[in-house]
């Protein structure tokens, strides 16, 4: 597929210097005093997604989502399917269009995050970045995806759990109109946040995984008011940071970042469900109060242990303070990023060049699709559900069958 012109644009204005708080900039200078402890090579601590039903401090579950499993339940995976067939290309006053349209996926966070999803002071974006990646990648949409760094160093939880915060001010002038972008065109975004200096761990009762997940679910509110015809708010936790060598956000509060996630997921999951919000997260209703929560790729790896994924982060993948990555980790978090967006069937439809029913993404809808489809024929009620569901009704019947046919050798 041809680029379209939009995508060879920088993927982030120059920056200006209120984009860094005192606290994050005054760390970060101590930070380059002092060089990673590359002896720290694990915490003994098991990946969130490996602890399944199992219990951190023997009283948290792991696990993703609720009942310690790494899939949602079948309610939420269907809110999510069907926001991301929702997903169009939109003119800059938010009117459905093919024609100019643009669906853009906006970053919001820290300077981890902005590191990863475009690495630079701009423009462009790094190659190694998540952004430089997709843009190279032929499966990936370059007709009407665009994306958005509005994530900046120093900008904490704390600067974004409001839709009257600056950031979102900013990213609108500096970074979306820049490009010819508006608020109406931003319908996915990347939450990755955190807050610095963190002093209380769990168990105790205002541990800043508590906060940070409570802010969370507020930014998440923030961004239904921000941003009308965002669908999908993918999140994910800090990398290992058993290196550090600052009280920037060492571990366990990088590990325990995976709880905040987890529990604000569940919030919204447990409330849509049609229980009332829990103590001091506030309303949070899929597509109502909120767009749909979903996990992004869960980052955090005990050192040089491998995870069950098989990832792991040597001290050669954070920079100087053992806390933000240096150019190998970025290229580590840009490809998890990426892989699976292409491979989520929450981003699916959107996100890849190719059409929906192209499940093994050879880029033509073949016999070896419609064998994919028949195999899983019958209903999806049961992790890991279906891709093959593609109108998203919870069964793959002839109505899913339908639209592969339509897509025949396409």
């Amino acid at each position: 597929m041809k680029n379209h012109p939009s995508l060879a644009a920088p993927c982030r204005s120059t920056r200006s210097l209120t984009r860094t708080v005192a606290s994050g900039a005054a760390l970060a200078l101590v930070a380059t005093l002092h060089g990673a402890d590359c002896t720290q090579t694990s915490t003994g601590l098991v990946a969130i997604t490996d602890l399944g039903a199992n219990l951190y401090l023997g009283q948290y579950q792991g696990g993703l989502y609720p009942n310690g499993l790494n899939a949602p339940p079948l309610q939420h995976h269907a809110l999510a399917g069907l926001s991301a067939v929702q997903i169009q290309p939109r003119l800059p006053d938010g009117t459905v269009s093919l024609a100019g349209g643009k669906i853009v996926m906006l970053s919001i966070g820290m300077s981890n995050t902005t590191q990863e999803f475009c690495s630079g002071s701009g423009p462009p974006c790094a190659p190694h970045s998540f952004t430089g990646q997709a843009l190279a990648n032929p499966n990936t949409d370059h007709t009407w995806l665009v994306f958005v760094d509005g994530a900046a160093g120093g900008q904490s939880a704390a600067t974004w759990d409001s839709p009257a915060d600056a950031n979102y001010e900013r990213v609108k002038t500096q970074e979306l109109a820049t490009q010819g972008l508006s608020e109406a065109q931003v319908q996915v975004v990347w939450i990755k946040v955190a807050n610095p200096s963190p002093t209380l761990s769990l168990p105790n009762a205002n541990a800043d995984a508590i906060v940070l997940s409570k802010q969370i679910a507020s930014i998440a509110r923030a961004v239904r008011v921000r941003y009308p015809n965002c669908k999908l708010a993918f999140h994910s936790s800090r990398i290992y940071a058993g290196y550090a060598s600052t009280l920037l956000n060492p571990e366990p509060y990088a590990y325990e970042s995976g709880f905040a996630v987890k529990w604000a997921v569940g919030e919204q999951i447990s409330q849509t469900a049609g229980n009332p919000p829990s103590n001091g997260y506030g309303a949070l209703v899929a597509g109502v109060d909120a767009p749909v929560m979903m996990w992004g790729p869960y980052l955090w790896a005990d050192g040089l242990t491998p995870n069950g994924e098989g990832d792991t982060w040597a001290c050669a993948d954070l920079s100087q303070d053992g806390t933000h990555p240096s150019s190998s980790g970025v290229t580590k978090v840009g490809t998890q990023l990426l892989n699976f967006m292409l491979g989520s069937p929450y981003s699916r439809v959107w996100f890849r060049a190719m059409k929906p029913s192209d499940f093994n993404g050879d880029g033509v809808v073949d016999g070896a699709d419609l064998s994919t489809l028949l195999s899983a024929w019958g209903p999806c009620d049961a992790p890991p559900y279906c891709d093959a569901d593609l109108d998203w009704n919870g069964i793959v019947n002839g109505s899913d069958l339908g639209i592969l046919l339509s897509e025949w050798a396409s």
